[in-house]
């Protein structure tokens, strides 16, 4: 144990560091974006890799658009009015929504390289002064990627200053705001249950081809039910595994659809291009009134997965989503829909509906049903790709899923799960086991519950679109600065194309639009009482937290015997002692000789920079050896596992104790009423320059020459802990003792205390208080994982000591 003063050891550590530059560092994706627009190689390569993650669901909606629409409301005449009037409402839907919304509109939206619906509930939290999280400080606001997004916020006008000012000032709207986030967040949820369910079963039913009816629906429900589960199953191994594959799959489906698309058109009817035309939507409603109206609920069905172009902006760029779906996309989904069209205006005269859909469209086939050999041997490959395109799109929207959960988490929105990151190399590839085996579950209840692709069609709702677009008017204004009649513009023309396709889906709520309103309320409701009794249970502890001049009152020794090694006393309070801690001072008799106060907090950024992630204060003076640690996250940023972040957890600390805040470039104050300084500090990666750590073991050279690791007796078994300290500037006699002390502790270990409460509500508290809090938020905090889990410490490490508040 001892200081090594080595200049050459530390160029060393820099000269290995400079060859993992910072875009290759795991903790943290915020420099990815800045590489991928190195190139237009760069940017054509994502834009082929987002093929298979972004637009699976998407193009995989030829299947089942043109059966939903006439499966019940309207019937196709020989005048093909209705199949005109549909084609026309399918261009111009696909048209206005994703190219013009999403790809020319919202994608600029982004947070920092990040989509989604709490990308931009993050954007506005930043512009207005408006969170959700209680331990927000206003040293967050220090931060690199929020210091971006509020450039030019004076520059806003009269009337975005108002809308401004108004938020921050009325809690209700602030609440209703987070409820809307909260809303189109469960409504994305509730399609990663529907959106595998109707694509694969869509998929599977081109069988019916093949045999009778009698049989087929005996084989269908078995058969997406048995991909359902082995999709579910594979999803711990991680999206990279099998992603190479995506993109090709994708690909291949979107050039045969287009190929039989524009053979259809040649073929049956090349005319079909005149129902492009907006004044066939006219005449289709003018004819079929309400039947047509009705039937918007099937056609709204050409643009689900529409979100995710926004959703995983993070994993490429926007001029790659913009690319892919401009080139290559929306063609094929046009040529696919016009084709199908053209086939089905000739064959309006053969059993009613029976020759609408997909696979009736697929060139070869006689009008009855009988296939010849070359049909056969071009519709079992279309089934296969078909089949294989639908598990992509239902793959994407299960790992974006995992990943909305993750980031609803880190916002203290969602329960504590277990969340394991599949890849080492691609931040935001997640799987959360408790949330893939409820969604298997549900998945299979829709399937076999309704057994038919128009009934699951009626259960998809277009409300997620539409809190985008609300979301997106109030970005115009706070964000991007624009006039409010901008803002009133966009929503006006969108949501009111938005809102008839929702009024459809909700007319049709008994048939099965109940299920996605039905899930989104279960999940809103778990989000929003877990976010209400984790922020009640914060008020409480900074309304009991204990003063600092109580603390000083117990001298160095705090009243207590201090034994050797780290105590990490986890809470949420950045300021302040918490109340657990004195629970601790007055019952037991003996504490650590190194006490830190750690509190772990998410951020309303997407990422935070290694160089400003560790924020280190001191309680008190020097010999009491009490220190503050407030580790901040962005909501898309990795957690390093627990030896990792020990490490740097330590040096950190060290640095602070070398340093001294007066030295730091960057030093903030807590606006809170104690005098808690605290100071700026990276990661071990960051400051080369720095104190590094080097933990040895016991080793001992063999008569052979070759290095033998022995186990020393139990008695004698610890790590040799060493700070690797640069050797200028020269550090004082106290500040080596405290560096000294501190390495003393770290050999002994590190213990985890983390409080672990039950909350009960006040006596005289509302039925629905009482009811949020003592039923709903003890069943939630019961049932997940427990804050030691969260932190990944280490079992034998932890302690827990358990509390009772009344919120």
């Amino acid at each position: 144990m001892g200081f090594v003063f080595s200049p050459q050891s530390e160029a060393k550590h820099g000269s290995a560091r400079s060859l993992s530059p910072p875009a290759m560092d795991q903790e943290t994706g915020v420099y990815q974006n800045h590489i991928k627009k190195q190139s237009w190689k760069t940017i054509l390569t994502l834009a082929y890799q987002s093929l298979g993650v972004v637009y699976g669901d998407l193009s995989t909606s030829p299947l089942y658009v043109y059966k939903s629409t006439f499966a019940e409301d309207i019937d196709h005449s020989e005048t093909n009015e209705e199949i005109f009037g549909v084609l026309s409402f399918v261009f111009w839907t696909l048209t206005l929504i994703p190219l013009l919304k999403y790809v020319f509109i919202v994608l600029k939206a982004d947070d920092n390289g990040e989509g989604g619906t709490f990308a931009l509930y993050s954007l506005l939290c930043r512009h207005a002064r408006v969170s959700s999280l209680p331990n927000s400080q206003s040293a967050d606001e220090e931060l690199s990627d929020y210091n971006k997004a509020r450039a030019g916020t004076a520059l806003q006008s009269s009337i975005g200053s108002r809308l401004k000012s108004t938020l921050e000032r009325h809690k209700v709207l602030q609440r209703f705001l987070l409820v809307l986030a909260l809303i189109g967040t469960c409504m994305v949820i509730g399609d990663g249950v529907l959106t595998p369910a109707l694509s694969v079963f869509s998929a599977v039913s081109g069988l019916e081809l093949s045999m009778s009816e009698k049989h087929h629906k005996y084989v269908e429900v078995p058969i997406a039910c048995i991909i359902l589960i082995g999709l579910f199953a594979l999803q711990h191994y991680g999206t990279h595994r099998v992603g190479f594959l995506f993109a090709p799959i994708v690909l291949i489906w979107l050039l045969c659809i287009s190929a039989i698309g524009v053979y259809n058109i040649l073929h049956f009817n090349p005319s079909v291009y005149k129902a492009l035309s907006p004044y066939y939507m006219y005449k289709f409603l003018r004819k079929t009134q309400k039947g047509g109206w009705m039937s918007l609920g099937g056609i709204m069905l050409c643009i689900t997965g529409s979100e995710a172009m926004f959703a995983d902006l993070g994993h490429f760029t926007q001029l790659s989503i913009q690319i892919a779906f401009t080139s290559l996309v929306y063609p094929a989904l046009v040529l696919a829909y016009m084709g199908q069209a053209a086939y089905i205006s000739s064959h309006h005269n053969v059993g009613k509906n029976s020759q609408i859909g997909f696979y009736p469209s697929v060139p070869g086939r006689h009008l009855h049903f009988k296939p010849r050999h070359s049909s056969e041997n071009l519709r079992w490959p279309v089934l296969v790709i078909a089949v294989l395109a639908a598990v992509v799109g239902s793959q994407a929207i299960i790992t974006g899923t995992f990943s909305i959960i993750k980031q609803c988490s880190a916002l203290d929105c969602f329960p504590r799960v277990k969340i394991v990151h599949t890849s080492s190399k691609i931040h935001g590839q997640v799987y959360i086991p408790e949330i893939n085996w409820i969604l298997m579950v549900l998945c299979l209840a829709v399937t076999i519950g309704f057994r038919d692709t128009k009934r699951m069609g009626n259960a998809s709702v277009i409300s997620v679109m539409l809190v985008t677009t609300c979301l997106m008017s109030l970005v115009i204004v706070l964000c991007w600065q624009q006039s409010v009649f901008v803002a009133i513009g966009f929503v006006v023309f969108f949501g009111t194309i938005e809102a008839l396709y929702f009024s459809a889906s909700l007319v049709k709520f008994p048939e099965g639009a109940w299920v996605p309103v039905a899930l989104a309320l279960c999940f809103f409701f778990v989000m929003y009482v877990w976010h209400y009794g984790t922020i009640k249970k914060y008020e409480f502890e900074v309304q009991n937290k204990v003063s600092i001049n109580w603390l000083l009152s117990l001298g160095p020794s705090l009243g207590i015997v201090r034994v050797r090694g780290i105590g990490l006393i986890h809470t949420d309070l950045v300021s302040g002692i918490p109340a657990i801690f004195s629970h601790f001072v007055t019952n037991l008799p003996a504490f650590h000789q190194v006490l830190v106060f750690l509190c772990i907090k998410s951020v309303p950024v997407p990422h935070v920079r290694p160089e400003e992630r560790f924020l280190v204060g001191q309680i008190g003076p020097k010999e009491y050896r009490l220190y503050r640690c407030i580790v901040r996250y962005g909501y898309r940023d990795v957690h390093k596992d627990d030896m990792e972040f020990e490490n740097d957890l330590m040096c950190s600390i060290a640095e602070f104790i070398r340093s001294g805040s007066t030295e730091f470039s960057v030093a903030v104050e807590d606006a809170g009423k104690e005098d808690d300084k605290m100071t700026v500090v990276g990661t071990r990666s960051t400051h080369a320059d720095g104190i590094q750590m080097s933990e040895d073991i016991n080793v001992e050279m063999s008569p052979s020459g070759q290095i033998e690791i022995r186990s020393p007796p139990v008695a004698q078994r610890r790590k040799k802990v060493r700070f690797i300290v640069p050797e200028s500037p020269k550090i004082n006699t106290g500040t080596r003792e405290e560096l000294q002390e501190l390495m003393e502790a770290r050999e002994a270990g590190i213990v985890y205390i983390v409080g672990n409460t039950y909350t009960n509500a006040k006596k005289g508290s509302s039925f629905m208080r009482r009811f949020a809090i003592n039923y709903g938020y003890e069943f939630l905090r019961r049932n997940s994982r427990t804050s030691s889990y969260a932190l990944s410490v280490p079992h034998a490490s932890a302690l827990e000591v358990g509390m009772i508040y009344h919120v």
